[in-house]
């Protein structure tokens, strides 16, 4: 595995989100089964931003794709045997992806696997600081049709925030953050980082929006199951 950086490299507030997030409580049905599943991490790079704060970068998948097409997700994708494992994965995926040069950004941790039972993944998240950046851009169109640095004060702002409904019932978090809409898997890392970064603020979980909407698949599931 990647070493972490040194703790002169990553700011105190994520060294300490980071510690924060390895024992964060995952719940039970985000939690690996016996014998896992297929090994995959997203890599969760957080920016210096601007005079807003800190920013995340996010990719939105291209409407194409035969699975999660057209959502906003964290850079990442399968474990490959040649890759250094989790962390080595997320860092190819977000060059492949969106143009991140990996030597320039330094590792603050890996957070506890989360599981994706629609599909079968088991996801490491690789939370880092993106000490270079470089300008982003979809790698390969046909996977990748945006990418995007999104202030985290953006995704804190209680109007950016509200409740999806998905066509099982179930209900999670979700954000609008320019012209995305991030729901499912990815607003709920969101949504825990935001509270464990200490940056969540009061806001209305009573503006639940049901799916399907415009350019969004319908056959959806939880956030405990989307991607």
């Amino acid at each position: 595995m990647t070493p972490r950086a040194d703790d002169g490299q990553v700011p105190v507030w994520l060294t300490n989100l980071a510690r924060s997030a390895e024992l964060m409580t995952v719940p039970a049905d985000l939690r690996p089964p016996p014998g896992g599943g297929r090994r995959s991490a997203i890599l969760i790079l957080f920016g210096a931003g601007s005079t807003l704060g800190p920013d995340l970068l996010l990719v939105q998948r291209s409407q194409e794709l035969r699975r999660h097409a057209g959502q906003p997700a964290f850079p990442g994708g399968v474990i490959d045997p040649d890759d250094d494992g989790a962390v080595g994965a997320a860092l190819r995926e977000a060059a492949e992806e969106a143009g991140v040069e990996p030597a320039g950004v330094d590792i603050a941790g890996v957070l506890p696997d989360l599981y994706i039972a629609r599909t079968g993944f088991q996801v490491s998240p690789v939370l880092a600081w993106w000490r270079r950046p470089v300008p982003v851009a979809p790698g390969d169109p046909a996977e990748v049709s945006a990418v995007e640095r999104v202030p985290v004060a953006e995704l804190a702002n209680p109007e950016h925030r509200l409740m999806i409904r998905y066509p099982n019932g179930g209900a999670g978090p979700a954000f609008r953050a320019g012209a995305m809409l991030i729901w499912g898997f990815t607003a709920f890392v969101i949504s825990q980082l935001l509270v464990l970064g200490g940056w969540e603020v009061p806001w209305d979980n009573g503006n639940v929006v049901e799916l399907p909407l415009t350019g969004i698949p319908p056959d959806i599931d939880t956030p405990a199951q989307a991607s």
